[in-house]
């Protein structure tokens, strides 16, 4: 065994042993009195090099992009999934669908991350896949069914233990009996005024008729907003989305824009996915009765709602995307390192489909923003991680653009975090 695979190795070890330790323990009460929890100190981080990392970098040769733009390997995080860039580091912080929030460093500022450990791994995560800041440097992380704050996390994550504000407790987020595996990987973005907005996907494929008003009323299948520190002044911003996992806020007008993936088994080629624009306090955005502009109610699918009225006032998407390709993580391109062209316009990560007879996805669009802040027609920007027999060579999950106006894209499949940059040359 090289030495370079030894090391790696003897770190996994102790990251596993680390993890069985503190399995089960809830630390969340000792880390709200700053008090320390006996986690030990050493955080093993995650390999960066070996025979992984050149697999993947082989991999990215594949990907084709638009004249000038040149992809790498920025960090291998295993799970990978929506990123929350730090706003004075050369951090970010990486949700997974699984029981990790990893911290990712670039300490010596090459564009590559020289670090990648877990961050508060004191705390038991539940499907911790929402990430994001307020604008005064507080990182969010939404679970399954819990908020957290993390003052200050991009300066003292290096130990642990971390100081930690609970705005909404275990079980507060939807009601527990309404829990399920499916569709509970939630995203979240905080507004300038310091208001916290999540996406609630409901857990059906298509909600029987029975969960349809009580989930308009708690937002399940919607947008909520809060208060991002202690969870107050809550209420249901959107209706009538069935899986959001993407989501942003357009700069300009500050209006809430959304991804949301479309119901199964009713063929290759419908409904279409989504991409939503948000703008005031009550829009229903027609589901489960539209799916796009895709009638779902009284389908294979849903035959229970066959009666279901059609909502008052629907709002359609802005962007409809073929089908299945499961479009999740969404950014608003803030930079100025892209030609003119990208800048104010947003990037969607399809992550593939899995239901489809002939896979499609595992890309990257660009859709522009025009002067009236509606969506332009959408394009393709990225692909190549669905090879020529449909095997999938990576699944990208969200996007996010760096301070240097380079593009991160997450993958959860090979578990991998890639940099796009441009130069006209």
């Amino acid at each position: 065994m090289k030495t370079t695979q030894l090391i790696a190795a003897m770190l996994l070890c102790g990251f596993v042993t680390s993890v069985a330790a503190q399995a089960g323990k809830d630390n969340l009460q000792s880390l709200k009195q700053f008090k320390v929890s006996g986690t030990d100190l050493n955080i093993p981080p995650v390999a960066q090099e070996g025979r992984n990392a050149e697999a993947i970098k082989a991999n990215l040769k594949n990907v084709k992009l638009p004249p000038g733009f040149k992809i790498e390997l920025y960090a291998v995080v295993p799970d990978a999934r929506h990123m929350a860039v730090a706003p004075n580091t050369n951090m970010l912080f990486v949700g997974t669908r699984k029981t990790r929030v990893w911290a990712v460093t670039d300490r010596n500022g090459d564009g590559t991350a020289d670090e990648v450990k877990p961050f508060a791994p004191s705390l038991n995560f539940k499907v911790p896949n929402g990430v994001c800041w307020t604008k005064d440097g507080f990182l969010i992380v939404v679970e399954h069914n819990r908020v957290l704050n993390f003052p200050a996390a991009e300066f003292f994550y290096e130990g642990p233990d971390v100081a930690v504000i609970e705005v909404v407790p275990q079980g507060g987020l939807i009601p527990v009996e309404e829990e399920s595996f499916n569709h509970g990987a939630r995203v979240c973005r905080v507004a300038d005024d310091g208001t916290l907005y999540i996406a609630l996907g409901q857990p059906y494929n298509v909600q029987p008729a029975g969960k349809v008003d009580l989930y308009d009323k708690l937002g399940i299948g919607g947008i909520v907003r809060m208060n991002a520190f202690d969870g107050s002044k809550r209420e249901v911003y959107s209706r009538g989305i069935r899986n959001s996992v993407g989501m942003d806020i357009n700069p300009k007008d500050k209006t809430v824009w959304w991804t949301d993936n479309q119901t199964d088994g009713l063929g290759d080629d419908v409904p279409p996915g989504e991409l939503n624009r948000s703008t005031k306090l009550g829009e229903h955005f027609g589901y489960p009765y539209w799916n796009g502009k895709f009638k779902v109610a009284g389908t294979g699918a849903a035959p229970d709602l066959k009666d279901m009225k059609e909502p008052a006032n629907a709002v359609f998407p802005q962007v409809e995307f073929p089908a299945h390709q499961a479009q999740l993580g969404m950014a608003f391109y803030n930079g100025k390192q892209f030609p003119a062209k990208y800048q104010g316009g947003i990037f969607v990560a399809a992550h593939g489909s899995w239901n489809r007879t002939k896979p499609s996805g595992a890309l990257i669009n660009f859709i522009p923003v025009k002067a009236d802040g509606t969506a332009g027609a959408s394009e393709v920007f990225a692909e190549g991680w669905l090879d020529a027999n449909g095997v999938y060579k990576g699944r990208p999950v969200d996007v996010a653009p760096m301070k240097d106006g380079s593009l991160l894209i997450s993958d959860d499949y090979v578990g991998a975090i890639y940099r796009v940059t441009y130069s006209p040359n």
